[in-house]
């Protein structure tokens, strides 16, 4: 199960508390307390790993550890160490808090989501010719403590999308080595699917249903992670009744979850195509002309027409 959308508490480490002591030793006398430690941050890094957001299914509250408390003889506190929680590039976290968004976008990148509290000045550090004893220190300051969303969208080169069971994972498999679920019901897919294509990433979208951008269905499930995707990949089954209404089906549901999806570059497949005839197979062709004159009848069964894909994502490549 894909865990792409959850909420989590973080909390950075408290710093520890400055001491108040003094020097017992014979003719050495004076403040001697030490300061506390600073308390440890919470970062997040980015990793391929896309289901890194399962660590957060159960788990909700993370924190980091307090700064330890300053002790005499000059001793300060340890500082704690950082927390680092790992999230899949792609994922956008959300503070709850401050409205702030964070995108991680990039391997290995790291951000810092709160920081830890100070730690507190020790006695030692108040000293002065005007107060040689100091009976006082800073107690340590609190760390951050804020709610986050962890949403997951996809950061794909082309997004395969298009109604249920019109053969998005059965071309995701055979461009690359993904093993996606294939069968011939509807919603077969229920989470997307990734696969590599030499360096592009192709992302496999469940199918959408119209109705999909208000909630019917998994569609807003689904819909947020086509955002990402750089090019669509348009598929409409040859078996289909009325080819212009599936494509218009899907481009009025992306549309009314964001007008911004409607703008990015998109190819037209007939998918499907050796399972009807020559003559009814030109027909649906000629009428998806009107919309995309490049689009192009493709079967996961026939090579020749995966490799006019495959040259598709070739030049895709080269750009």
């Amino acid at each position: 199960m894909l865990i792409d959308d959850v909420e989590i508490e973080i909390r950075a480490g408290h710093g520890g508390k400055g001491a108040v002591a003094f020097n017992k030793n014979m003719k050495s006398l004076g403040p001697v307390g030490g300061s506390g430690g600073r308390g440890g941050s919470v970062y997040a890094e980015g990793v391929s790993d896309l289901t890194a957001l399962r660590q957060f299914r159960f788990k909700k509250v993370f924190s980091a550890e307090d700064g330890r408390d300053g002790r005499g003889q000059f001793r300060d506190g340890y500082n704690a160490g950082d927390l680092i929680l790992k999230l899949p590039i792609g994922t956008v976290a959300h503070n709850l808090i401050s409205g702030r968004e964070i995108n991680f976008e990039k391997t290995g990148e790291r951000i810092l989501l709160a920081k830890g509290g100070l730690g507190g000045k020790g006695n030692f550090q108040f000293r002065s010719s005007t107060n040689t004893t100091p009976r006082f220190a800073q107690p340590g300051l609190p760390g951050e403590n804020f709610a986050f969303r962890l949403e997951l969208k996809f950061i794909a080169d082309i997004g395969l999308v298009g109604l249920p069971n019109v053969g998005k994972s059965s071309l995701l498999n055979e461009l690359t080595n993904a093993k996606s679920k294939v069968a011939n019901y509807l919603f077969t897919t229920l989470e997307p699917n990734l696969g590599a294509y030499y360096e592009l990433i192709l992302a496999d979208i469940p199918g959408l249903i119209e109705g999909s951008s208000s909630g019917r269905g998994l569609g807003i499930k689904f819909l947020r992670h086509i955002e990402r995707t750089h090019i669509l990949f348009h598929l409409i089954s040859a078996e289909s009744s009325d080819p212009l209404k599936d494509y218009e089906t899907i481009r009025k549901e992306l549309g009314a979850w964001n007008m911004a999806l409607l703008e990015k570059p998109e190819r037209l497949f007939l998918t499907k195509s050796d399972l009807v005839t020559p003559a009814e197979l030109n027909k649906k062709l000629s009428a998806l002309k009107k919309i995309d004159p490049r689009v192009m009848a493709i079967s996961v069964n026939d090579p020749k027409s995966l490799k006019k894909v495959e040259k598709i994502l070739n030049n895709i490549k080269n750009e």
